[in-house]
């Protein structure tokens, strides 16, 4: 969430914040700074007759040693009332403090002044492109070549799960695995350290990271348990350090995460959905940084670079995006999206999302760190996909097919397959 401050402050800036990221109420805005102004009345009061009735309080004993029972009596009546009121305050500051941070959690990140003010797909900028987007005719989208292979059963996967749910077999499946660890072991030589996590949270860490109250949709629930299925490794590593200090000289801290992924994707159809493109669960490597807010911009684009060099060494053709204000979600401030070219399908598909949330995640997991002087302050977070898996399988599957039917082996991840150069 937002620093209040910033809100109170600056609420004309907010709400333009807001309507850049596709917000059309902004009354949000100033029912916070009222609701605000009358929970501080209220603590401000409450103090005041803690205070008050603690001073009087100190004259009943005075007052009863002087003989003084009826001035005494009249105290005691006083602090009663007094005490009653307090209690009366205390219940209200409670229930507009819970109103007050329910208000904070609806109002979205502030767009950083580099990120390009738009609402739809169009608005985003293509900042570079990399490697060639040509392809022969023979080649087949990676659906058609994996039914002939027998690699992907996704008939199976609907009958044992549900659409969205495929199986791998033989090749596929040894190169998803492959994949994953290749990202991983690039991430450690890179200075990242690896994190197993949990692939179910509790309600916290949800609000955490800003899954809700925005997204409650997109992820699946164990009612019973009241959990939620993660839907990206973002959640339970982020979480990880909830409520915890940090100091400076421990910053950067940097972890790679590999987790399966369950998004709902409510609203999917055409060809958006074919295939690999767009499933209900999948894998991805996750990178996640904890930064001084001095260094997060640098820590962004260096996270960025680390997701590009896996597309640039497995010689994916692909593109980077700076996502516009309306079109980069909730919780960034800044966002790039990498975006793969699938030869096969003709089109670009997204690989890789990285995004800067400065104070925004750190805010509502209490993450801080004490800096040179001793002075506790908010830490920034960051984190990028490194990289999800379905989109990169479906461009290699398709990219590195051969005439004959056989898919040549990348040359970075020949080490995981025993040095051979194809699967069949």
């Amino acid at each position: 969430m937002l620093d209040i401050q910033l809100i109170k402050n600056e609420p004309d800036f907010v709400k333009q914040a807001m309507l850049n990221k596709g917000e059309k109420d902004t009354s949000v805005v100033d029912l916070l700074i009222e609701t605000d102004r009358k929970w501080r009345e209220m603590v401000q009061r409450a103090d005041q007759l803690r205070s008050q009735s603690n001073s009087m309080a100190k004259d009943i004993g005075k007052l009863m040693g002087q003989g003084k029972k009826d001035e005494a009596q009249k105290i005691i009546e006083q602090t009663g009332a007094m005490k009653a009121e307090i209690k009366q305050l205390e219940e209200a500051e409670k229930e507009l403090s819970a109103e007050r941070t329910s208000l904070l959690l609806r109002i979205p990140n502030v767009p950083h002044e580099s990120v390009p003010v738009g609402h739809t797909e169009e608005d985003n900028q293509t900042v570079f492109t990399h490697g060639d987007t040509s392809a022969p005719e023979w080649l087949k989208p990676h659906w058609d070549f994996c039914a002939e292979k027998g690699w992907i059963d996704f008939e199976r996967g609907v009958k044992v799960s549900g659409a969205g749910f495929p199986f791998y077999l033989g090749g596929a499946a040894r190169l998803q695995r492959a994949l994953i660890n290749y990202f991983i072991d690039t991430a450690i030589g890179k200075g990242y350290t690896e994190l197993q996590a949990p692939y179910m949270v509790n309600e916290d860490s949800a609000r955490g990271t800003g899954q809700i109250p925005d997204k409650e949709d997109m992820m699946y629930t164990v009612p019973r348990d009241q959990f939620f299925l993660i839907p990206t490794a973002e959640v339970p590593v982020t979480n990880f350090h909830r409520n915890e200090i940090f100091e400076h000289s421990e910053l950067p801290v940097q972890y790679v995460c590999y987790t399966p992924c369950w998004r709902r994707e409510a609203g999917s159809y055409g060809k958006d959905v074919r295939g690999l493109n767009r499933l209900h669960q999948f894998d991805k490597v996750e990178l996640v940084k904890f930064v001084k807010p001095s260094e997060s911009y640098n820590a962004l684009e260096q996270l960025r670079e680390d997701a590009e060099y896996l597309l640039k060494e497995l010689g994916i053709s692909y593109r980077r995006l700076l996502m516009c204000t309306g079109d980069m979600g909730f919780t960034q401030t800044k966002k790039y999206d990498l975006e793969a070219w699938s030869p096969g399908q003709k089109r670009w598909l997204e690989v890789s999302s990285c995004s800067n949330f400065e104070g925004f995640q750190a805010r509502r997991m209490m993450v801080r760190f004490r800096d040179e002087n001793g002075k506790i302050e908010t830490l920034h977070t960051l984190n990028g996909s490194g990289l999800a898996l379905p989109r990169v399988m479906a461009t290699i599957l398709e990219q590195y097919q051969t005439p004959e039917g056989r898919l040549t082996v990348p040359e970075v991840l020949k080490p995981y397959f025993g040095g051979v150069s194809y699967l069949d």
